[in-house]
């Protein structure tokens, strides 16, 4: 079993800088397996249980948390101009380099996740997997059948590029300006654009899924949270990915 630096371990939670978490080991403040380790160096696994003062640490391979993101901010790491998704992130889940995986539009809302497993963020945002997405969407006008079937067959966009074939549903037919959406791909503000190709708005647009991954329906805007173990499951359902 792979053994990490206590200091590097507690660095990876977010909990300060390398300097910093070594002069806590020093003072006496970490333990490991209930033995005080005042060692920076000290090697652990993950079946090691670390306390950090008194807290208990669950420490895993990588990490993974749902933002139900907010129509203020653009997905980004940084920008000096713009609010970013990580702006809501606190400073321990910042340091931990937790980064978003593909992106929603600054105005849309939705399902967004975190993580630090790069090969799974990989897998769910390269065009070669098609993992499908799911929107609900308020539009301006009523959509029609002929609406459903440009979508069926793919929607040329402005700059000539023509979708891959997606799905759009109308679940209450008493309410034709209400929709889901299902895509396999994610150009930029692909449904706003396919919509306008058909002389049409999206005034309102929120991400409910991603691949077998649902939004939490009792998480406010704004806010997220770590995933689930059940949660984990569906995420890595048929994808390549073991951890």
């Amino acid at each position: 079993m792979t053994k990490d630096r206590l200091d590097k371990v507690l660095g990876n939670f977010g909990l300060g800088s390398r300097s910093d978490v070594k002069k806590e080991i020093h003072q006496g403040l970490v333990k490991v397996n209930g033995v005080v380790i005042k060692d920076p160096g000290f090697k652990v696994s993950l079946a090691d249980e670390i306390i950090y003062y008194e807290e208990k640490l669950t420490r895993k391979e990588f990490y993974y948390f749902m933002m139900n993101k907010a129509p203020d901010c653009i997905t980004a790491t940084e920008d000096l101009r713009e609010k970013t998704v990580m702006d809501y992130l606190s400073e321990r889940h910042r340091n931990m380099k937790l980064f978003p995986v593909g992106r929603l539009d600054k105005e849309t809302e939705g399902l967004l996740l975190f993580t630090t497993n790069g090969e799974l963020a990989h897998h769910y945002t390269s065009p070669k997997h098609f993992v499908e997405k799911e929107y609900y969407a308020e539009i301006s006008d009523p959509v029609t059948n002929e609406d459903i079937l440009s979508f069926e067959k793919g929607i040329l966009l402005d700059d000539g590029y023509k979708t891959l074939p997606a799905k759009l549903e109308i679940p209450n037919l008493d309410s034709p300006t209400i929709v889901t959406v299902w895509l396999k791909e994610g150009k930029y503000r692909q449904i706003r654009r396919m919509f306008q190709s058909l002389g049409k708005e999206v005034v309102y647009l929120k991400r409910m899924k991603m691949g077998q991954l649902v939004l939490d329906p009792t998480l406010p805007i704004g806010n997220y949270r770590e995933l689930t173990t059940d949660e984990e499951i569906l995420l890595k359902q048929k994808t390549p990915i073991i951890q």
